[in-house]
């Protein structure tokens, strides 16, 4: 039976708060005075405005079964958010009222609001979804900004066989990064489990004031990042983190049922209640368009829930006209359907454009490994041909545009080959179906960079959202290298706009969608970009002219991103190259494999048609570059990669150098010294086209004296060497250059250079009864070693051998009076010869 719950069903908006609070209690039916054993809960999520034939009208054969096995009075209806939006064009073209009415024909009972009910802003949910609605939009999680006010009704309450449901909804908080941030300026998303806790807590605490309920359900537009068709389980989400760990772990044991959406994931889990060891709790999510209805069925005792069966309703298959003549809700569906179907079919058939083959968006396999479109992690045909089409309407206009740039989360459809290769208006506007305005505006070379840096999301306190990467499609003058493996903010390793390589300081004009113009989808440096301008197209218009004015539009299967890994910025004439190169290969439907990847130095100094390095083969849309850099390469300034039969074309920036001659140079300071006091060697090192760096030596023979790092300015190294200790005698040395990446190896002339001994100083003190000569000796750079001898009178008396220069004598008696003492040091290898003499009174 209908619910009885009046027109906007609670949305009410307090104009001067700009706020819509409290809850809306409905009962269905006359509660019974017995207990009752069993509710159903049916839930549905991400529905996207699917009106189409029979697929609708068996959505609503599915839940019309499920309510008629379970009972009508025992039964609710529910859903997690994003029911319009991004929808088919049979209900795009009426602003998603043919969604709603079907959604009202079928008693849906209350929602959640998704992201995408939020498409046009606060005011679009209060005004045109409020005023068709027979059910109440729920958000405990969405406040004025700067307050705790909630904005939206938080829950509502529903009598289901004598019990009061309390549902409460929450949106995801990534959703200021998901909808134009204009709508939504003046509203805070918090924390969807703890504002989902706080409602629970109300409605469990005994005071009828701010609403009271036996039965709780939270409706979360916020899911896992997998589900059970990718192989997922329960216990892997929750230790990926995030938000929907939070979901799990934090919402309160209070809550009996969680119902989610969002990521378009299929599961039905039987989750751990939080505190309450062995119990659980059912958590669903139905995957999107209606394909399942998710089921909870609880007992209940009393208002105690003693047990929960999940599961995951797959769209019936039945004849629709079966459907039909059993329920009357279907019946009701029916006539909804086949009118906005008429409806559109108008408009929606005229034919705008054609093409040769698909164009369409990333797919990728599921678990089963059937192919499924809407891979936003990977590029696309279709997401680069609309970057082109936004480039070219925008570049027409005063605003302008360099290049243009897409969110892959923009493209809702695709642009599949008919037989006559017909694009129908209502397929166009299925790829684009937001309605956005283009805009246009000026970024930096480095904010550029930034731009696909940010590719890799991160939200603006710094969390992982839920898709953690986003691929841009990009019109076909842009084209970049990344190596993911690199460190947050370095991963762009080269970007090219019309064949030049962006410089930091570069300025462009980027036209795009309002929606990324504005810091959507978490690409926040847009919204510091300079002299924006709304140009007044509107993305549906704009694309339905380009299709018009371009027939016959192929798919272009060359990247525009491409991961590259091991490439030197200068590469020196026979060096090795090793390049390691991957994703060449789009993903997109009718996508060849690449086979062959050609490298071709190009730029500078080079004929146009470059120098060839080789072809290389490519498996799996990777390579590796391999070979030495010809000697014709000099000069160069990029390695272009050309990929075969994509057409995907990579610039590297890589300038190519020929070994440059070094010309070596080195002065002594002296020709000759004595032991011990060094000698200085200035060196020069010249290049002849390229600058030395490194180190330089001196050398005797092959023995390496001592080496210093050059001192380079221009293309003139220099550096002053001290030559350590040599061996007394003749000396030839050699300034070496060892040579670098971009200079040959070189030496100086001989130098030669004398060592002779050093003269040392010889002192003696006698003692007064004479027979105690103590001897020091010394020497620049060195300590004498070896023996001295005494003499008294002219007869040598006794030889003694220095201990680090010093010797202490003792010799025989002598007669008082003057005598005359002699030392003589007979010298070393090192150290010359020397005597010292005095006449000396003994007493």
């Amino acid at each position: 039976m209908r619910y009885t719950h009046s027109r906007r069903a609670g949305l009410v908006a307090a104009a001067a708060a700009c706020s819509l609070v409290g809850a809306t209690l409905v009962t269905a039916g006359t509660a019974s005075a017995l207990p009752i054993t069993s509710i159903t809960l049916l839930n549905i999520n991400d529905f996207h405005g699917r009106i189409e034939k029979d697929k609708t009208v068996q959505v609503a054969g599915t839940i019309e079964k499920e309510r008629a096995d379970a009972g009508e009075a025992n039964t609710l209806l529910l859903s997690a958010g994003d029911n319009i939006g991004a929808s088919l064009f049979e209900s795009a073209y009426a602003d998603d009222k043919p969604t709603i009415d079907v959604l009202n024909a079928l008693d849906l009972s209350a929602s959640a609001v998704g992201n995408h009910e939020l498409d046009k802003g606060i005011t679009d949910l209060y005004g045109r979804v409020a005023d068709a609605a027979d059910f109440p939009y729920l958000a405990a999680n969405i406040y004025l900004k700067g307050t705790a006010t909630p904005v939206l009704n938080e829950y509502a309450l529903r009598t289901v066989g004598g019990l009061t449901v309390g549902i409460i909804g929450a949106v995801t908080q990534e959703t200021p990064a998901l909808v134009t941030p204009s709508g939504i300026a003046n509203l805070t998303f918090g924390d969807p489990v703890a504002a989902v806790n706080r409602v629970a807590g109300d409605l469990s605490d005994g005071n009828p004031a701010n609403g009271e309920a036996d039965i709780i359900v939270a409706e979360y537009h916020e899911g896992a990042g997998a589900g059970t068709v990718e192989g997922a389980t329960l216990a892997q989400e929750v230790a990926a983190g995030g938000a929907f760990a939070s979901i799990v772990a934090g919402t309160s044991a209070q809550v009996d049922v969680i119902f989610t959406g969002h990521t378009h994931k299929q599961y039905a889990w039987d989750a751990p209640v939080p505190g309450q060891s062995g119990k659980t709790r059912p958590i669903v999510q139905t995957g999107s368009y209606g394909e399942n209805i998710g089921k909870v069925v609880l007992t209940v005792d009393g208002t105690d829930v003693t047990a929960a069966v999940a599961s995951n309703v797959k769209r019936s298959t039945a004849d629709p006209a079966t459907l039909v003549a059993t329920y009357p809700r279907v019946a009701e569906v029916k006539t909804l359907t086949d009118a906005a179907i008429a409806a559109a079919k108008t408009a929606g058939d005229v034919k705008v454009g054609s093409v040769t083959a698909d164009i369409t968006t990333a797919f990728a396999p599921n678990a089963s490994g059937t192919p499924v479109r809407d891979d936003r992690a990977s590029e696309s045909t279709l997401g680069n041909l609309v970057a082109d089409a936004l480039q070219e309407s925008l570049a027409a206009t005063a605003a302008g545009a360099d290049f243009g740039v897409v969110n892959p989360g923009g493209l809702r459809g695709e642009l599949l080959y008919a037989p006559d290769g017909s694009i129908t208006y209502s397929e166009a506007n299925a790829v684009l179906p937001f309605v956005n305005n283009l805009w246009s505006t000026t970024l930096t070379g480095a904010q550029v960079k930034t731009m696909l840096e940010q590719q890799w999301q991160t939200n603006a306190d710094g969390t992982v959202p839920s898709r953690p990467y986003l691929q841009l499609g990009l019109s076909k003058n842009v084209s970049y290298t990344y190596d993911a493996a690199r460190a947050a903010g370095d991963r762009i390793t080269s970007i090219t706009i019309n064949g030049k390589q962006v410089k930091a300081t570069d300025e462009y004009r980027v036209g795009t969608f309002s929606f990324l113009a504005t810091g959507g989808d978490n690409f926040r440096v847009f919204t510091s970009g300079k002299n924006t301008v709304d140009s007044g197209l509107v993305d549906r218009d704009a694309w339905v002219a380009y299709l018009k004015a371009h027939p016959g539009l192929a798919p272009s299967f060359a990247r525009r991103a491409v991961a590259v890994s091991g490439n030197p910025s200068t590469a020196m004439v026979g060096s090795a190259l090793s390049i390691n190169v991957s994703k060449l290969d789009l993903t997109s439907l009718g996508s060849p494999k690449n086979t062959s990847l050609t490298a071709t130095f190009t730029g500078g100094s080079l004929p146009p048609a470059g120098v060839a390095l080789g072809t290389f083969p490519v498996t799996d849309g990777a390579t590796t570059v391999k070979g030495a850099v010809p000697a014709a390469a000099a000069g160069a300034t990029a390695l272009t990669l050309e990929a075969a039969p994509s057409g995907t074309t990579v610039v590297l920036p890589l300038t190519g150098t020929a070994v440059s001659a070094v010309t070596v140079k080195g002065k002594l300071n002296k020709t000759g010294g004595s032991y011990g006091k060094p000698a200085k060697v200035s060196v020069t090192v010249t290049g002849a086209t390229a600058a030395p760096s490194g180190k330089v030596e001196i050398r005797e023979g092959s023995k390496v004296l001592v080496s210093k790092k050059l001192s380079v300015k221009g293309k003139v190294g220099t550096a002053k060497l001290t030559l350590p200790k040599l061996k007394v005698g003749s000396h030839k040395l050699t300034v070496y250059y060892p040579g670098s990446e971009t200079t040959k190896a070189a030496k100086s002339s001989k130098l030669t250079y004398t060592v002779v001994k050093s003269v040392p100083s010889v002192k003696f003190r006698v003692s007064s009864h004479g027979r105690t000569v103590k001897v020091t000796t010394s020497a620049t750079g060195v300590t004498p070693s070896g023996k001295v001898t005494v003499y008294r009178d002219g007869r040598a008396l006794k030889t003694a051998t220095l201990k680090k220069g010093k010797a202490t004598v003792t010799v025989s008696k002598t007669s008082r009076g003057n005598h005359t003492y002699k030392v003589s040091y007979k010298g070393s290898s090192t150290v010359a010869a020397r005597s010292a003499t005095g006449r000396i009174r003994v007493s």
